[in-house]
């Protein structure tokens, strides 16, 4: 009889005294989640419902709310309209089981358990895909669960992020074309319960080396004989295997590292690192080495201006290999102490021994000294030169002179002009007053009292008068003597300046 009593009251039997109607018979609940497990139940009008319980074993009806793997995680309620709920909260993996209303009147024999019960099964989200997925492939993520939420809204994480740019359908998220950028850490939850998320898969995309860089240590500038070290990075998958190193197009080592001691000028260049591993290689951009240092080869050269009348010029020219370049070159003269000027380019103007220092911020270096001689030029040229102007002196005032006798000797008749005698040459004696008249002084001015060189052709207006004109070197005549003569070019001399002759005067009035 009791066994049919059972078999009657189940979940939806029909009957109008006892009865209990739960909303879900199964339930999957995620693990650290709250579940409710809810229904209705009647009993029969004469009887007085004094308890409702949960029990997980329908023989020994025990309290959940006083069993200690439930304690402080259960709740019970019921209302007037005879509905009730359970609530069990934190719920475990060992809490999947099947559980039990309970009823109880004040008649000890009206008691009432209800079979089947509900059922719980605790589930875990984990995310199923591949491990790894190589640049370009397309790759699919799965939220799995052991048993069957109700209407759940999956949320999908990467790196502990929300993704809100994918493409997500049910429980899966779909990656279209991977790259690298898709590696990550990849979690999925449902919607209410966003803090219970999935342990975390790790997607690996391969894909060839990126982001290769290189850099420099120390930064700044790069001075001869300290040390430099150059350090490349790259993000590959799997990661990079063989480094090389270049120096423009050669390769100069390998490793991920390339350190140059002792650092010199000719480590100058542009540096690149290549890096490869089984999906491909990559070059990285070229760093740029540049070497500073002193002054070096530093040298002279000589070169010379041609030959003139004023002498020789010698210029000296400052040369040297520095960086940055040298901007300041000195000149000096050797044994000398001081300066003896400063620029590219010195023309010295003494004989001896001169040298250039050059000087950068690194340093100054002097060149060899250049031995200079300029007393053999300047002894020659001057002397060539002082030659020439006493010969050129000497050829004028033979010249003039030459010029001066003909003058002198060659005074003739033909040099006189409208006289009424025949003329006389100046040195004949006996010309007179008598002798001259009307004679005109041509071309040329009266010459001095004392030259010889005047002719007939050099005088004008002489008057003939009573008296005898003596010759011009009778130095018996004075002014007493001449009537009307005129000096050509002088004034009159004094009575007793005997060097006047009659080629000097015209037009001088006579004393009496």
């Amino acid at each position: 009889m009791a066994l049919l009593i059972f078999l009657l009251i189940i979940v939806g039997a029909f009957g109008t005294e006892w009865s209990v109607k739960y909303n879900q018979q199964e339930i999957c609940a995620l693990k650290g989640s709250t579940v409710f497990m809810n229904g209705t139940f009647t009993h029969p009008e004469n009887l007085t419902v004094t308890e409702t319980f949960w029990v997980i074993d329908p023989v020994q009806k025990l309290d959940l709310s006083k069993d200690p793997d439930y304690s402080g995680r259960v709740e019970f309620f019921t209302d007037d309209q005879n509905h009730f709920s359970f609530k069990l909260s934190d719920v475990m993996k060992k809490d999947e089981r099947k559980y039990y209303f309970r009823i109880i009147t004040y008649v000890d024999k009206e008691k009432w358990v209800d079979k089947p019960g509900v059922s719980l099964r605790v589930t875990e989200l984990h995310v199923e895909a591949r491990e790894e997925v190589t640049e370009g492939e397309t790759a699919d993520l799965t939220c799995k669960t052991t048993c069957s939420l109700t209407d759940p809204t999956f949320i999908w994480y990467k790196n502990g992020r929300p993704l809100t740019t994918k493409t997500i359908k049910n429980n899966q998220l779909h990656l279209q074309t991977v790259s690298s950028e898709d590696a990550g850490s990849y979690s999925c939850a449902v919607g209410g319960s966003q803090h219970l998320r999935s342990t975390a898969h790790s997607l690996r995309v391969r894909y060839p080396p990126k982001r290769v860089s290189v850099s420099i240590r120390p930064s700044g500038e790069t001075v001869e004989g300290s040390s430099v070290t150059l350090t490349c990075s790259s993000d590959g998958n799997p990661p990079v295997k063989n480094y090389n190193w270049f120096k423009g197009s050669t390769q100069v080592r390998g490793g991920k590292t390339y350190r140059i001691p002792n650092i010199r000028p000719e480590d100058s260049g542009e540096y690149t690192w290549q890096s490869q591993n089984d999906h491909g290689e990559r070059r990285s951009t070229a760093v740029k080495i540049n070497v500073s240092y002193p002054p070096k080869n530093v040298s002279m050269s000589i070169s010379s201006s041609a030959h003139t009348l004023v002498g020789f010029s010698v210029n000296l020219t400052c040369s040297s290999d520095g960086n940055p370049p040298v901007q300041n070159y000195t000149w000096f003269k050797e044994g000398g102490t001081s300066p003896v000027g400063s620029g590219h380019g010195y023309s010295p103007l003494q004989s001896g021994s001169y040298y250039c220092e050059a000087q950068n911020k690194h340093g100054s270096l002097k060149s060899a000294p250049v031995p200079v001689n300029l007393n053999g030029y300047s002894v020659i040229l001057y002397g060539v030169a002082g030659v020439g102007i006493c010969g050129v002196a000497i050829f004028l005032a033979v010249f003039f002179w030459r010029r001066k006798k003909r003058k002198t000797r060659n005074m003739n008749a033909s040099d006189y002009l409208n006289t009424g005698l025949s003329a006389l040459p100046p040195n004949d004696d006996s010309s007179s007053v008598q002798d001259y008249e009307n004679m005109t002084k041509v071309g040329l001015r009266a010459p001095p009292p004392d030259g010889d060189s005047s002719s007939a052709h050099d005088y004008e207006n002489i008057t003939k008068t009573g008296l005898r004109v003596p010759p011009p070197d009778d130095h018996s005549s004075s002014t007493h003597d001449y009537v009307n003569m005129t000096k050509a070019g002088f004034r009159a001399p004094s009575p007793d300046d005997n060097s006047a002759s009659v080629h000097d005067y015209v037009n001088v009035p006579v004393r009496l």
